[in-house]
């Protein structure tokens, strides 16, 4: 693995882990607003839209750090 290669891969890592926060804050927001029952149906909708995509750029990531090498 070359400079670039390292460089590169540090910086999937951080994206990454900036990805895992905001996905973790998403879902402690979602619990608080499910659990005071009284919340909007459409902004939950969005939140949990947003946390799946958040998910989904995770492991895209994480594949491009480890792509699967066929047998």
């Amino acid at each position: 693995m070359d400079q670039d290669d390292e460089i590169e891969a540090r910086a999937i890592l951080e994206r990454i882990e900036q990805l895992k926060v905001e996905h973790r804050d998403l879902d402690q927001v979602i619990v608080r607003l499910a659990e005071g029952g009284n919340h909007d149906e459409l902004q939950m909708r969005r939140l949990k839209r947003r946390k799946l995509l958040l998910k989904d750029q995770i492991t895209l990531l994480e594949r491009r750090l480890n792509p699967d090498i066929p047998a």
